[in-house]
């Protein structure tokens, strides 16, 4: 097994094959660039939002979180560890039981926004999961109490207190970000 460092290129079989303690990374230009290690609100918010898109994707796909993704970023190879994933049967079969990285874009990722990393990051981070395939992005500010949906069409949308989230995407799914903040008891 290959040890994890930042400086050392990488394919992506070996980024895959990677022995990394307690520290998550992404593929990223050919390296395994270190994850944010997440703090309370965001731990709590990504396991309420888990078990919220949990309830409701019952039947119709898998709600992950901190699951690789196999894409590709202006024509290389990247890894990307979302917060959470949703994917649905029709994407990834229920039949689907490797212990592998999530091998086709999902319809969303969810990221989480920590201390110290900006929104426009993860704008441009989500541009390029939607040029990847990815078919919709949110991205959830603790700090502001918003959630923005992105989508392929350069579309922003930005949530915030009650406001229903809906997407005929996720037909079905409908939550607001005081639903999320309430669940969470951060408010």
């Amino acid at each position: 097994m290959v040890k994890a460092t930042t400086d050392q290129k990488l394919t992506l079989t070996e980024f895959l094959n990677l022995c990394t303690q307690d520290v998550n990374y992404e593929f990223v230009d050919d390296h395994a660039l270190p994850k944010v290690s997440p703090k309370y609100y965001h731990s709590n918010l990504q396991l309420t939002l888990c078990l919220l898109i949990h309830k409701w994707c019952k039947g119709k796909g898998r709600v992950v979180p901190e699951w690789a993704i196999i894409l590709k970023r202006q024509g290389k190879d990247w890894c990307p560890v979302p917060d959470l994933t949703y994917i649905s049967y029709q994407r990834l079969p229920k039949t689907w039981q490797d212990n592998e990285a999530c091998p086709v874009p999902p319809e969303l990722v969810i990221e989480i926004i920590s201390p110290g990393q900006t929104l426009e990051e993860f704008i441009d981070k989500a541009q390029d999961y939607l040029t990847a395939g990815v078919a919709r992005v949110w991205i959830l500010e603790p700090t502001a109490k918003t959630i923005r949906t992105c989508s392929l069409n350069n579309e922003i949308q930005l949530y915030t207190d009650d406001q229903l989230i809906i997407d005929e995407l996720l037909p079905g799914l409908e939550l607001t970000v005081n639903q999320l903040f309430i669940e969470a008891e951060l408010i």
